[in-house]
């Protein structure tokens, strides 16, 4: 990876993300979002908030930042659960609409694109809903 030279510049849209011990999906993540980036019609950037893990996720996540300043990193001293951590990347988010993603890659970053084109058709609020919930147990598939 090399260091990007990106100009400052207020987000049109921010990425909250919430890390607990993810360090090995770190460099996926980094890789498809840089790609989803060159597809929004405005600048983008990353709040990755790191709840506590107790891998290498946040010195990872300073790397990603020396290398791509528009991904910023935020350290809890420990596990405070998903929604303080997503609470706080709200907090901290700059941009003009915000985009929820899990680290775990678990909803394809990808999809943001199409999320952003009906955010610009005038939607306030825009989600994604699996059809079904990734690594659902056979028995409870029988019973729906």
């Amino acid at each position: 990876m090399t260091k990007q030279s990106i100009p400052e510049s207020i987000p049109t849209y921010s990425f909250v993300i919430p890390v607990f011990n993810e360090e090995e999906v770190l460099p996926e993540l980094y890789r498809r979002l840089r790609e989803v980036f060159d597809q929004l019609d405005g600048p983008a950037e990353v709040v990755l908030v790191d709840d506590g893990s107790r891998d290498n996720s946040y010195p990872l996540m300073l790397e990603l930042h020396a290398l791509d300043p528009r991904f910023k990193a935020v350290h809890f001293s420990r596990n405070f659960g998903k929604e303080v951590a997503v609470s706080a990347g709200l907090d901290l988010a700059s941009g003009e609409a915000v985009i929820l993603l899990d680290a775990d890659l678990q909803d394809p970053p990808e999809l943001a694109v199409e999320m952003a084109a009906k955010w610009r058709e005038g939607y306030d609020m825009v989600y994604a809903k699996r059809d079904r919930p990734i690594n659902e147990k056979w028995l409870k598939r029988q019973r729906t």
